[in-house]
């Protein structure tokens, strides 16, 4: 085998989860996470497409900050104290398409008044989402958005280093650039891959080599067998 690939991007650690990247595409989305809990409004909206590490910075910051999970079709389904409860909520999948509008109002007001903080994750920002309720309308445009854009090389690179790595393997930096190339540009892609390769060259005994990258890109740019992170 080949000489092992140097990883020479900040780590972060992602408590008791995988280590999280610091690149460009994402610094100024974790710089905000950082500033936690000084957040203007008490309250976050972090934004990305599928495949920008959102749902592993909304962790991130949930299991820093104590905070309960909920799905943001599920707002209603409690009062907002109960929500509120730990001093922090985490919302996943806003808008959604069963948002209610009034629970949500009220738990972003009772997180002002309180001194609460909330963190919801959207794949649009919320200037987008086709709010009727004024009030909420107004709530949303007072919140701080942290966008993530799409990878960037730098990530994308070192989430394939950091997977192979994991499972304890030697690749050649020519199989990095090959999958970088022609693998979707998504976080969960690079782990769905580097899985799958793991498990081919264990299968076969053998090394994880172009021609074995080749064959899984192969096998898994079939529509639906690449999956998405949030």
């Amino acid at each position: 085998m080949s000489r092992q690939l140097v990883l020479d991007l900040p780590l972060r650690a992602a408590l008791g989860r995988e280590d999280f990247l610091v690149t460009p595409s994402n610094a100024a989305a974790v710089a905000m996470i950082d500033r936690y809990p000084d957040w203007p409004h008490h309250g976050v909206v972090l934004v990305g497409a599928a495949g920008s590490g959102k749902s592993h910075l909304l962790e991130v910051w949930r299991q820093a900050s104590g905070a309960r999970l909920v799905d943001a079709s599920h707002l209603s389904d409690e009062p907002p104290d109960v929500l509120l409860q730990r001093g922090a909520l985490a919302i996943d999948n806003a808008p959604g398409a069963d948002l209610d509008e009034r629970a949500l109002f009220h738990l972003l007001n009772l997180a002002l008044q309180t001194g609460g903080h909330v963190l919801i994750a959207s794949a649009s920002d919320p200037a987008q989402w086709k709010v009727r309720l004024p009030d909420l309308a107004s709530r949303l445009r007072a919140l701080a958005v942290a966008r993530l854009d799409p990878p960037d090389d730098a990530l994308l690179r070192g989430v394939l280093v950091k997977h192979f790595a994991d499972r304890q393997l030697s690749v050649e930096e020519p199989v990095i650039s090959y999958l970088m190339l022609r693998m979707p540009r998504s976080l969960e892609a690079a782990r769905a891959v580097v899985a799958e390769l793991d498990a081919l060259a264990l299968a076969g005994k053998s090394a994880v080599t172009r021609t074995l990258a080749a064959r899984v890109l192969q096998q898994m740019t079939e529509p639906g067998l690449f999956p998405e992170d949030g």
